[in-house]
C-alpha cells in the first residue's frame, strides 16, 4: 500500500475554489482501481493551507490514475508544497 500525504499553500481568497476545482477529480479517483480513499481538503486552522492524503493498493494503480486523472488547471499559483509518498510496510488499528 502507498500514502501520499502531505500539504501546500494558496493565497487565501483563493483556497476555497482551489479546493472546489477539484471535486470531479476526486470523485473520479475515489471510483478508480486501486484507489483507497483520497481527499483535497481546506486546513481549518491556516487560511492558506491545503491538505493533501491519498490511499492506493499499488504504485501501479497510482501511475495508471496519473495516466487518466486530468487534474484541472486552476490558474492559481501553489506554493509550500510538501507532499510526499509513503510505502506501507504494515497496518493496525490506532487505538
Amino acid at each position: 500500500m502507498w500514502i501520499i500525504a502531505g500539504h501546500l499553500k494558496v493565497d487565501a481568497d483563493q483556497r476555497d475554489a482551489w479546493v472546489a476545482a477539484h471535486h470531479d477529480l476526486l470523485t473520479r479517483a475515489r471510483r478508480a482501481p486501486g484507489c483507497l480513499d483520497v481527499a483535497i481538503t481546506a486546513d481549518p486552522v491556516d487560511p492558506e493551507r491545503v491538505n493533501n492524503f491519498e490511499r492506493w493498493e499499488s504504485w501501479d494503480a497510482i501511475e495508471a490514475w496519473r495516466k487518466v486523472a486530468a487534474a484541472p488547471d486552476t490558474g492559481v499559483e501553489m506554493r509550500d508544497v510538501e507532499v510526499m509518498a509513503y510505502e506501507v510496510a504494515g497496518q493496525r488499528p490506532p487505538f
